[in-house]
């Protein structure tokens, strides 16, 4: 299951402006830019380079990283469009790594509402 359409970022515009004009956190599996979007929810957008590797892989980061925003989406405050870029190292970690990853980088843009814990992974793969 994806995210629904109203938390996709979709406009060649929003991504631009989350790349160029956002904050943006850095991290060794994954880089999040994020701006301000004025609407009562989040939007979120994953942009997978060819230099991630061939499409599979890169289709397998974007199954990734969407069950990780799936999984922190609740733990986030609402208003921002985010924009995440997975890095190659992305591949060679497990599904919570990846998780924990994510949520490190939402902690340090300033996303996470104060003291929400992260589910427990239900012990399934993305």
């Amino acid at each position: 299951m994806g995210l629904p359409r109203t938390l996709r970022l979709t406009r060649s515009e929003d991504f631009s402006r989350a790349r160029q004009s956002g904050q943006t956190v850095r991290g060794r599996l994954l880089l999040l830019n994020v701006v301000p979007n004025q609407l009562a929810h989040n939007r979120y957008g994953i942009v997978t380079g060819k230099r991630l590797g061939s499409a599979v892989a890169r289709n397998r980061a974007r199954r990734v990283v969407r069950a990780a925003l799936r999984r922190l989406h609740a733990q986030l405050r609402t208003g921002w469009d985010v924009v995440v870029v997975p890095h190659p190292p992305l591949f060679e970690q497990p599904f919570a790594e990846v998780v924990h990853a994510l949520e490190r980088l939402a902690r340090q843009a300033g996303l996470t509402l104060p003291s929400t814990p992260i589910p427990p992974d239900e012990g399934g793969r993305p």
